[in-house]
Protein backbone atom coordinates (compact mmCIF):
# COMPACT_ATOMS: atom_id res chain seq x y z
CA UNK A 1 0.00 0.00 0.00
CA UNK A 2 2.86 2.68 0.88
CA UNK A 3 4.29 1.63 -2.77
CA UNK A 4 1.35 2.38 -4.64
CA UNK A 5 -0.79 5.25 -5.97
CA UNK A 6 -3.29 6.48 -3.43
CA UNK A 7 -6.15 6.07 -5.96
CA UNK A 8 -5.27 2.29 -6.97
CA UNK A 9 -5.52 1.67 -3.23
CA UNK A 10 -8.40 3.44 -2.91
CA UNK A 11 -10.18 1.81 -6.02
CA UNK A 12 -8.68 -1.30 -4.31
CA UNK A 13 -10.86 -1.09 -1.15
CA UNK A 14 -13.82 0.35 -2.28
CA UNK A 15 -14.23 -2.70 -4.83
CA UNK A 16 -14.11 -4.71 -1.25
CA UNK A 17 -15.88 -2.44 0.83
CA UNK A 18 -18.64 -3.25 -2.17
CA UNK A 19 -18.41 -7.01 -1.93
CA UNK A 20 -18.69 -6.98 1.97
CA UNK A 21 -22.13 -4.80 1.34
CA UNK A 22 -23.76 -7.38 -1.31
CA UNK A 23 -22.34 -10.15 1.12
CA UNK A 24 -23.95 -8.85 4.22
CA UNK A 25 -21.96 -10.61 6.98
CA UNK A 26 -22.39 -10.65 10.39
CA UNK A 27 -21.04 -6.56 10.89
CA UNK A 28 -22.59 -5.64 7.54
CA UNK A 29 -26.28 -7.06 8.95
CA UNK A 30 -25.52 -5.34 11.86
CA UNK A 31 -24.80 -1.94 10.04
CA UNK A 32 -27.89 -2.33 8.30
CA UNK A 33 -30.04 -2.44 11.60
CA UNK A 34 -28.29 0.13 12.77
CA UNK A 35 -28.23 2.41 9.79
CA UNK A 36 -32.56 1.58 9.64
CA UNK A 37 -32.88 3.25 13.26
CA UNK A 38 -30.80 6.55 11.99
CA UNK A 39 -32.55 6.50 8.82
CA UNK A 40 -36.12 4.75 9.28
CA UNK A 41 -38.14 6.44 6.86
CA UNK A 42 -35.42 5.03 4.26
CA UNK A 43 -36.68 2.94 1.34
CA UNK A 44 -34.99 -0.37 0.99
CA UNK A 45 -33.19 0.26 -2.07
CA UNK A 46 -31.73 3.39 0.13
CA UNK A 47 -30.93 1.94 3.47
CA UNK A 48 -28.99 -0.49 0.26
CA UNK A 49 -27.27 2.93 -0.64
CA UNK A 50 -26.70 3.55 2.75
CA UNK A 51 -24.96 0.59 3.70
CA UNK A 52 -22.33 0.61 0.48
CA UNK A 53 -21.56 3.70 1.33
CA UNK A 54 -20.76 3.09 4.95
CA UNK A 55 -18.60 0.27 4.35
CA UNK A 56 -16.89 1.91 2.08
CA UNK A 57 -16.53 4.82 4.51
CA UNK A 58 -15.23 1.90 7.09
CA UNK A 59 -12.82 0.62 4.74
CA UNK A 60 -11.40 4.24 4.35
CA UNK A 61 -10.62 4.38 7.82
CA UNK A 62 -8.58 0.95 7.51
CA UNK A 63 -6.55 2.25 4.39
CA UNK A 64 -5.91 5.37 6.11
CA UNK A 65 -4.99 3.67 9.05
CA UNK A 66 -2.82 1.61 7.21
CA UNK A 67 -0.41 4.92 5.41
CA UNK A 68 -1.03 7.18 8.17
CA UNK A 69 2.52 6.63 9.62
CA UNK A 70 4.07 7.70 6.02
CA UNK A 71 2.48 10.99 6.31
CA UNK A 72 4.34 13.91 7.26
CA UNK A 73 3.29 16.26 9.76
CA UNK A 74 1.85 19.35 7.44
CA UNK A 75 -0.05 16.35 5.27
CA UNK A 76 -2.04 15.39 8.54
CA UNK A 77 -3.00 19.07 9.45
CA UNK A 78 -4.24 19.40 5.64
CA UNK A 79 -6.20 16.37 6.05
CA UNK A 80 -8.16 17.39 8.68
CA UNK A 81 -10.40 20.64 9.33
CA UNK A 82 -11.42 21.44 12.90
CA UNK A 83 -13.02 25.59 12.75
CA UNK A 84 -13.87 25.34 16.26
CA UNK A 85 -10.58 24.04 17.76
CA UNK A 86 -10.59 27.01 19.59
CA UNK A 87 -13.18 25.16 22.23
CA UNK A 88 -10.00 22.80 22.72
CA UNK A 89 -7.79 25.99 23.09
CA UNK A 90 -9.83 27.08 26.12
CA UNK A 91 -10.34 24.19 27.41
CA UNK A 92 -6.45 23.63 28.49
CA UNK A 93 -6.44 26.90 29.32
CA UNK A 94 -8.56 26.63 32.28
CA UNK A 95 -6.26 24.05 33.99
CA UNK A 96 -8.62 21.16 34.78
CA UNK A 97 -7.95 19.18 31.70
CA UNK A 98 -10.09 18.39 28.90
CA UNK A 99 -12.08 15.19 27.69
CA UNK A 100 -12.80 15.21 24.32
CA UNK A 101 -15.41 12.43 23.49
CA UNK A 102 -16.33 10.79 20.17
CA UNK A 103 -18.33 8.38 18.28
CA UNK A 104 -16.95 5.54 16.10
CA UNK A 105 -16.98 7.98 13.19
CA UNK A 106 -14.88 9.11 9.95
CA UNK A 107 -11.03 8.22 11.49
CA UNK A 108 -10.83 8.66 15.06
CA UNK A 109 -6.71 8.16 14.68
CA UNK A 110 -6.47 10.78 11.89
CA UNK A 111 -8.20 13.26 14.30
CA UNK A 112 -5.87 12.09 17.10
CA UNK A 113 -2.72 12.35 15.66
CA UNK A 114 -3.58 15.84 13.77
CA UNK A 115 -4.26 16.83 17.98
CA UNK A 116 -1.21 15.43 18.62
CA UNK A 117 0.27 17.78 15.89
CA UNK A 118 -1.24 20.84 16.97
CA UNK A 119 0.66 20.47 20.42
CA UNK A 120 -1.50 18.61 22.56
CA UNK A 121 -0.77 15.16 22.98
CA UNK A 122 -3.32 12.84 25.11
CA UNK A 123 -4.34 9.73 26.46
CA UNK A 124 -6.45 7.36 25.07
CA UNK A 125 -8.18 3.85 26.02
CA UNK A 126 -7.78 0.71 23.64
CA UNK A 127 -9.94 -2.55 23.78
CA UNK A 128 -6.93 -5.41 24.28
CA UNK A 129 -7.08 -7.16 20.69
CA UNK A 130 -6.56 -10.91 19.67
CA UNK A 131 -3.40 -11.96 19.22
CA UNK A 132 -1.45 -10.05 21.78
CA UNK A 133 1.18 -9.17 18.47
CA UNK A 134 -1.62 -7.34 17.04
CA UNK A 135 -2.92 -5.25 19.92
CA UNK A 136 1.12 -4.40 20.37
CA UNK A 137 1.02 -3.22 16.81
CA UNK A 138 -2.07 -0.90 17.53
CA UNK A 139 -0.24 0.68 20.41
CA UNK A 140 3.10 0.97 18.85
CA UNK A 141 1.40 2.65 16.02
CA UNK A 142 -0.49 5.11 17.92
CA UNK A 143 2.18 5.96 20.23
CA UNK A 144 4.16 6.92 17.11
CA UNK A 145 1.22 9.19 16.04
CA UNK A 146 1.55 11.08 19.78
CA UNK A 147 -0.88 9.23 21.70
CA UNK A 148 -0.66 7.45 25.17
CA UNK A 149 -2.42 4.20 25.24
CA UNK A 150 -4.02 2.52 27.90
CA UNK A 151 -5.35 -0.78 27.76
CA UNK A 152 -9.05 -1.17 28.78
CA UNK A 153 -8.28 -4.49 31.00
CA UNK A 154 -5.46 -6.72 31.91
CA UNK A 155 -2.86 -3.66 32.69
CA UNK A 156 -1.36 -3.05 36.56
CA UNK A 157 -3.50 0.25 37.37
CA UNK A 158 -6.96 0.59 36.32
CA UNK A 159 -7.24 3.12 33.38
CA UNK A 160 -9.88 5.39 35.22
CA UNK A 161 -7.31 6.12 37.82
CA UNK A 162 -4.73 6.77 35.35
CA UNK A 163 -7.27 9.04 33.27
CA UNK A 164 -8.11 11.06 36.75
CA UNK A 165 -4.46 11.76 37.29
CA UNK A 166 -3.70 12.91 33.78
CA UNK A 167 -6.87 15.58 33.83
CA UNK A 168 -5.43 16.60 37.52
CA UNK A 169 -2.37 17.32 35.76
CA UNK A 170 -4.23 19.18 33.36
CA UNK A 171 -3.64 17.22 30.52
CA UNK A 172 -6.12 16.20 27.47
CA UNK A 173 -7.70 12.61 27.17
CA UNK A 174 -9.55 11.06 24.12
CA UNK A 175 -12.75 8.21 24.36
CA UNK A 176 -14.68 6.60 22.18
CA UNK A 177 -17.89 6.86 24.08
CA UNK A 178 -21.00 5.87 21.45
CA UNK A 179 -20.31 1.97 22.96
CA UNK A 180 -20.54 0.62 26.34
CA UNK A 181 -17.51 -1.76 26.83
CA UNK A 182 -18.14 -2.50 30.60
CA UNK A 183 -21.87 -3.22 31.61
CA UNK A 184 -21.66 -0.68 33.70
CA UNK A 185 -23.18 2.28 31.06
CA UNK A 186 -25.57 4.85 31.14
CA UNK A 187 -29.06 4.17 29.84
CA UNK A 188 -29.52 7.05 27.44
CA UNK A 189 -32.26 8.08 24.12
CA UNK A 190 -30.49 7.75 21.08
CA UNK A 191 -32.41 8.24 17.58
CA UNK A 192 -36.02 7.35 20.33
CA UNK A 193 -34.58 4.13 21.35
CA UNK A 194 -32.88 3.17 24.54
CA UNK A 195 -29.51 2.41 24.41
CA UNK A 196 -26.23 2.04 26.58
CA UNK A 197 -23.56 4.35 26.33
CA UNK A 198 -20.10 4.66 28.30
CA UNK A 199 -20.03 6.40 31.83
CA UNK A 200 -16.44 7.33 31.68
CA UNK A 201 -16.29 10.56 30.39
CA UNK A 202 -19.23 11.94 32.24
CA UNK A 203 -17.93 10.42 35.57
CA UNK A 204 -14.38 11.79 34.65
CA UNK A 205 -15.67 15.23 34.08
CA UNK A 206 -17.63 15.42 37.60
CA UNK A 207 -14.41 13.67 39.43
CA UNK A 208 -11.93 16.42 38.10
CA UNK A 209 -13.82 19.26 36.71
CA UNK A 210 -12.30 19.18 33.66
CA UNK A 211 -13.87 20.36 30.34
CA UNK A 212 -16.27 17.93 28.36
CA UNK A 213 -16.28 18.57 24.58
CA UNK A 214 -18.41 16.41 22.46
CA UNK A 215 -16.62 15.72 18.71
CA UNK A 216 -17.69 14.34 15.66
CA UNK A 217 -15.55 13.85 12.57
CA UNK A 218 -17.76 12.85 9.61
CA UNK A 219 -15.41 12.93 5.94
CA UNK A 220 -15.50 16.25 3.91
CA UNK A 221 -14.20 15.51 0.46
CA UNK A 222 -12.05 12.00 -0.53
CA UNK A 223 -9.25 13.18 1.19
CA UNK A 224 -10.45 15.64 3.91
CA UNK A 225 -11.75 14.61 7.26
CA UNK A 226 -13.71 17.53 9.73
CA UNK A 227 -12.76 17.23 13.85
CA UNK A 228 -16.14 18.93 14.51
CA UNK A 229 -15.53 20.20 17.95
CA UNK A 230 -19.19 20.91 19.89
CA UNK A 231 -19.23 23.67 22.65
CA UNK A 232 -18.62 22.21 26.33
CA UNK A 233 -20.98 20.13 27.87
CA UNK A 234 -19.58 20.50 31.26
CA UNK A 235 -16.89 22.24 32.44
CA UNK A 236 -16.62 25.41 29.86
CA UNK A 237 -18.24 28.80 29.58
CA UNK A 238 -22.08 27.96 29.59
CA UNK A 239 -21.97 24.61 30.59
CA UNK A 240 -23.83 23.87 33.88
CA UNK A 241 -21.41 24.18 36.90
CA UNK A 242 -23.23 20.86 38.63
CA UNK A 243 -24.90 18.02 37.11
CA UNK A 244 -25.04 13.85 37.14
CA UNK A 245 -23.40 11.54 35.30
CA UNK A 246 -27.05 10.21 33.08
CA UNK A 247 -27.58 13.83 31.64
CA UNK A 248 -23.89 14.45 30.89
CA UNK A 249 -23.70 11.01 28.86
CA UNK A 250 -27.35 12.26 27.42
CA UNK A 251 -26.09 15.36 26.18
CA UNK A 252 -22.77 13.52 24.68
CA UNK A 253 -25.39 11.27 22.81
CA UNK A 254 -27.61 14.02 21.17
CA UNK A 255 -24.80 15.62 20.42
CA UNK A 256 -23.23 12.84 18.28
CA UNK A 257 -26.41 11.93 17.06
CA UNK A 258 -28.13 15.66 15.84
CA UNK A 259 -25.15 17.70 16.20
CA UNK A 260 -24.32 19.81 12.97
CA UNK A 261 -21.94 17.51 12.11
CA UNK A 262 -23.54 14.38 13.70
CA UNK A 263 -25.03 11.23 12.75
CA UNK A 264 -28.01 11.98 11.25
CA UNK A 265 -26.60 14.02 8.90
CA UNK A 266 -23.65 11.50 8.06
CA UNK A 267 -24.71 8.38 8.83
CA UNK A 268 -22.26 6.97 6.74
CA UNK A 269 -19.49 8.07 8.41
CA UNK A 270 -20.52 5.98 11.46
CA UNK A 271 -18.77 3.18 11.75
CA UNK A 272 -21.17 0.96 14.60
CA UNK A 273 -21.04 -2.39 12.74
CA UNK A 274 -21.83 -4.26 16.92
CA UNK A 275 -25.35 -3.93 18.51
CA UNK A 276 -25.95 -0.93 20.06
CA UNK A 277 -29.72 -0.47 21.13
CA UNK A 278 -30.90 -2.04 24.43
CA UNK A 279 -33.56 -4.31 23.17
CA UNK A 280 -31.00 -6.00 20.55
CA UNK A 281 -28.36 -6.10 23.05
CA UNK A 282 -30.82 -8.28 25.18
CA UNK A 283 -31.68 -10.11 22.67
CA UNK A 284 -28.73 -11.29 21.58
CA UNK A 285 -27.41 -15.23 22.65
CA UNK A 286 -25.27 -15.31 25.73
Amino acid sequence: MRRLPEPVVARAFDLGADAAARRGGRGTSRLRQNLATVRPNATPEELDALVRAGMRSYARYWREVFTLSELSGDAVLERVQAPAFHHIEQGVARGRGVILALPHMGNWDLAGAFLARRGYPFTTVAERLEPAELFDRFVAFRSGLGMEVLPLTGNAAPPMAVLEERLRAGGVICLLADRDMSARGVEVSFFGRPARMAAGPAALALRTGATLLPVTCPYLTPRTMLAGVHPPVYGGPGAPAGTTVDALTQALADAFATGPDGIAAHPEDWHMLARLWTAEREAAPA
